[in-house]
């Protein structure tokens, strides 16, 4: 669904990932993770074409996204929920939610947005800079799906949330990638919600891949090692 080759990424002459590949199968949620500086939001803005990269090609299926803009890779495809989620202060809840239909058939927002976010359909009359931290969380992750992708990419998204939304976002993230059949390519430091949506496990030290494991043969010493030295 998703091929990464040979990716190189760079701010000035200061190289922040370095030779990534990576592969995503159809509905598959691979957790890319690592400390802070090691390159995984950069990684997830190169895909997503916020970021050059310097060398190295993205693909979604068989369409060659490399060297495409942002909203180009949103038309293939991609969906992005930034780290901060980046929603509208200004816009109410379903306004926000609206922006992401830039290319639906229909002007409506779809039923399961409401029926897996119900906090949503309560307050989408609210300012979205009037919600909590979860609250903008499970709005961006709305807003990012109902433009239908194939791969969504989520940048931190347990940032500043608090525990039991998290097992909330984890729950509902699993049941709308069966529902609506997407893969997912998640950066995350909290290894208990990785455990919970991922199948596979990449993680960056210094921007390479220094460890990969499926989720059955993970060695969690091992992962917590690279997340705390």
């Amino acid at each position: 669904m998703l091929k990464v080759e040979g990716l190189n990424v760079y701010y000035g002459d200061s190289q922040a990932v370095r030779n990534v590949s990576l592969s995503l199968e159809p509905e598959e949620t691979v957790a890319v993770m690592g400390r802070n500086g090691m390159g995984k939001t950069t990684l997830i803005k190169a895909l997503i074409g916020v970021l050059p990269a310097r060398s190295g090609t993205v693909a979604i299926g068989d369409q060659d996204l490399t060297g495409k803009r942002s909203y180009e890779r949103v038309a293939k495809g991609l969906a992005y929920v930034p780290q901060g989620r980046m929603i509208f202060p200004y816009l109410t809840v379903e306004e926000n939610i609206i922006t992401g239909m830039e290319n639906a058939a229909d002007e409506r927002v779809p039923d399961y947005v409401y029926e897996t976010f119900p906090v949503l359909l309560e307050m989408r009359k609210r300012r979205g800079g009037n919600l909590s931290g979860g609250q903008q969380q499970q709005l961006a992750i709305a807003r990012a799906l109902v433009a239908n992708p194939k791969v969504l990419l989520l940048d931190e998204p347990t940032e500043g949330i608090q525990p039991s939304i998290i097992k909330d976002i984890a729950r509902a993230l699993n049941r709308l990638k069966a529902q609506l059949h997407f893969s997912m390519l998640v950066s995350e430091q909290v290894l208990s919600f990785a455990m919970e949506v991922a199948d596979r496990f990449l993680i960056l030290e210094r921007g390479e891949i220094a460890y990969e494991s499926r989720k059955a043969d993970i060695d969690t010493a091992r992962v917590h090692a690279y997340l705390t030295v």
